[in-house]
């Protein structure tokens, strides 16, 4: 007969590289997310004290080629412009993960798809439900579904709690299928009147993209003014502009060829990352986060029907939906949880991707737009609902830090000092060979060190 197939393990220890290119991830998007949180904090404090008018000059400043239809304001450039950087490594992430990453195996890519969409469905059933009861506007039922990555490690940078490699990996993998739903979301409900000359332009200029990446044309020279023509025309198109990011982001090549140390899109992605974490992305959050935190507005969030949904929906759906689903995920795929883990871990992630902020508030914006004050309460809401889920998530993880310390410590533990953390070549005979001759070392060190200072005692030279 057959060995039955070993079950499956949910969160178990992921490979080296994929967890060498984790690492090197996550402490990018840890540097980005503290300048997000310093942006957002800049933006509530200019916006809020008597200098608030400037705030909405500099904001409403536009600038910009009016015959090219770009003649935009300051918030606009930074929305639809310099948000474009984020959605172009959002679509290089999002390709990496489909070809070589968490998703290329349609049973490994399951669980985080179907955790991902339940953290979807639940908080827009939320929103749904609160303002169908309270006869709120239905309009804002996305701006609540979207998980910010970056914050959300910012919140763990500023906690101080390290968590083990697979629950950052599942947390990643949920954020990158966050985008790419959210992404959708964003073509297919807030398009606008399409303009189909500047649409059918958007696409003959990514087929003239794709075709020089086909034929191996390098070159920033090339790609640079031709990706500023397609974000143009996809602007233009009524089609938001950030989806050209998208699709060029997704027609990078992301898997090594030989004797290549990188592909083409993680080199890419390793360049224009410091540039989307470091500037697009707070710059937006400086724009676009700064609302009045009066207590009357506060109040506000919790008795407008559309601000209570994006609170309830950011801190119940998100947390539910998630939990929710990745159990039910697990039970009917048989997977087992690592047994260094328990379901309370899982579900204190679920709260922490309830922080959503860069692609809520330009939702939110997108919902909103023929009422301003009704966006700026929305904006309120996704700030307010972040900091809950926040504060939620901050609690549960600490209440397990040791656990999380004790399991990061060990993944991190190299004693041979060969740049291979000891966890990955326990599997290894020769490794516990070379670990035995290194305790030899370090014992005969010590006996050397202690005969040493027995001498000297013995001749005076110690101390009495």
């Amino acid at each position: 007969m057959p060995a039955p197939t070993p079950a499956r393990k949910f969160l178990g220890r992921l490979p080296l590289p994929e967890r060498n290119y984790l690492a090197e991830q996550l402490r990018t998007e840890t540097v980005g997310g503290v300048l997000l949180l310093v942006a957002a904090v800049a933006a509530l404090v200019w916006a809020n004290t008597p200098l608030s008018g400037s705030y909405d000059a500099v904001r409403e400043f536009h600038l910009g080629p009016g015959s090219l239809g770009l003649d935009l304001s300051v918030q606009h450039w930074a929305a639809d412009g310099l948000l474009a950087l984020f959605f172009f490594v959002a679509g290089i992430e999002l390709k990496r993960e489909l070809v070589a990453g968490e998703l290329r195996e349609p049973k490994a890519a399951a669980l985080p798809v179907i955790a991902a969409l339940s953290g979807m469905a639940a908080p827009a059933l939320v929103y749904v439900l609160v303002n169908t009861v309270s006869g709120g506007s239905l309009d804002g039922w996305a701006v609540p579904v979207a998980t910010d990555i970056a914050f959300a490690l910012a919140v763990l940078a500023v906690l101080g709690t390290s968590l083990p490699s697979a629950l950052r990996a599942f947390l990643l993998t949920l954020a990158v299928v966050d985008d790419l739903f959210a992404i959708l979301i964003i073509a297919v409900f807030f398009t606008s009147e399409l303009d189909f000359l500047a649409l059918g332009g958007a696409f003959a200029g990514l087929a003239v993209f794709w075709l020089l990446l086909r034929s191996g044309v390098r070159g920033w020279y090339v790609y640079v003014p031709l990706a500023l023509v397609i974000w143009g025309l996809m602007y233009n198109s009524g089609v938001h502009a950030t989806i050209a990011g998208v699709a060029m982001g997704l027609m990078l090549r992301c898997t090594r060829r030989e004797g290549e140390e990188q592909s083409p899109g993680e080199h890419i992605e390793h360049l224009v990352r410091p540039l989307s974490a470091g500037l697009a992305v707070p710059l937006f959050a400086l724009f676009s986060a700064g609302v009045s935190v009066s207590g009357g507005a506060l109040g506000q969030v919790f008795t407008e029907p559309e601000t209570l949904g994006v609170v309830l929906g950011l801190v119940v759906g998100k947390a539910v939906g998630i939990f929710g689903g990745t159990w039910l995920a697990v039970r009917f795929t048989r997977a087992e949880l690592n047994e260094d883990l328990a379901w309370p871990d899982v579900f204190a992630l679920a709260a922490l991707a309830g922080i959503g902020f860069t692609v809520s508030l330009l939702i939110g914006e997108l919902a909103f737009t023929g009422d301003p004050g009704l966006t700026d309460e929305v904006k309120a809401a996704v700030l307010t609902g972040s900091l809950i889920a926040a504060v939620l998530a901050g609690i549960l993880l600490k209440m397990r830090v040791r656990k999380y310390r004790a399991l990061y410590e060990a993944e991190e533990l190299d004693e041979d000092r060969d740049g291979i953390p000891d966890i990955y070549e326990q599997d290894d005979p020769d490794y516990h060979l070379r670990m035995a001759a290194l305790y030899e070392a370090k014992a005969a060190e010590h006996r050397r060190l202690a005969e040493h200072a027995g001498a000297a005692s013995d001749d005076g030279a110690g101390p009495a």
